[in-house]
């Protein structure tokens, strides 16, 4: 079974992707409204009814704006850490509310979450990789620096939302003042398009087909801007741009996992090889 991916909106102005297969599927952060979070997934074909779980990686509103009312409406609980949530001056119904550890994976259905913490200037940050059926998929986002715990977990992706958020030189030039220059370029702000290329070329596992360069600035950099840079390096990885402004393509990454049917018939066809090559030794 494939795993479905959609990036409904990705940038400082709201950040909410979607995965999941056929039965069941999964928001990572609600910065859209509830009401245009359900309007960019009709857009797209993809169904609320099948979301079992929302999942926050830090506080900052374009992660959280939709938190209480798509969870309200629809009764989804939403996976959320203490520090995150006591940050976010929401209301939310306290039934709704599940927390989660680093490291510490979270079964929805036949999905699989593992968040992971990450730098960046918020009180418990965390990105995320949704696991299924051989596949992995990385929601790896407002990160300050590529520390090794998103070295390993990139590393093991089939397909990823990576962060490529400023051109330094056009930050640089640009008319933010130096302190938010210091404060996003910093460990704990956000992943330079440079610093992106470079976790994609050294650490990227040999499977990854799917590259979704994502939370782009709007005026420290642009989509141009970063095609150009990744486009010499793609090495046969699909490698695409996600919007600002509307929710993007659904990308579907086939089921890694080997059926059980085709290991009995490998196993068997082995088994038979081995008393083959027996038989022949007399």
């Amino acid at each position: 079974m494939p795993l479905y991916l959609c990036s409904l909106n990705s940038g400082s102005n709201a950040n909410c992707y979607y995965i999941g297969n056929r039965d069941e599927a999964v928001l990572i952060d609600t910065g859209l409204s509830c009401r245009e979070t359900e309007r960019r997934m009709r857009q797209r074909g993809l169904e609320m009814e099948k979301v079992k779980a929302i999942f926050i990686s830090h506080e900052h509103s374009d992660h959280i704006t939709g938190m209480p009312g798509l969870s309200k409406k629809y009764r989804i609980p939403v996976y959320i850490t203490n520090g995150t949530f006591v940050n976010s001056n929401m209301p939310m119904e306290e039934d709704q509310l599940c927390s989660f550890k680093h490291a510490s994976p979270v079964r929805i259905g036949a999905l699989t979450i593992t968040p992971f913490k990450k730098s960046h200037d918020a009180a418990d940050p965390h990105s995320f990789m949704v696991s299924a059926h051989g596949v992995n998929v990385g929601v790896i986002t407002d990160i300050g620096y590529a520390c090794k715990k998103v070295i390993n977990y990139f590393g093991q992706c089939h397909a990823a939302f990576l962060e490529s958020n400023y051109c330094p030189e056009m930050l640089r030039n640009g008319s933010y003042p130096y302190h938010l220059q210091k404060r996003i370029s910093s460990d704990e702000g956000h992943l330079s398009n440079h610093q992106a290329l470079e976790l994609f070329q050294h650490y990227r596992s040999p499977e990854l087909e799917l590259l979704i360069l994502s939370h782009l600035s709007k005026n420290n950099n642009s989509p141009e801007t970063v095609e150009k840079l990744f486009a010499p390096h793609a090495g046969g990885v699909n490698v695409v741009v996600a919007s600002r402004y509307e929710a993007g393509e659904i990308f579907t990454i086939e089921d890694k996992e080997v059926p059980k049917e085709v290991m009995k018939t490998r196993k068997k066809a082995l088994k038979g090889l081995k008393n083959e090559n027996q038989l022949s030794l007399f």
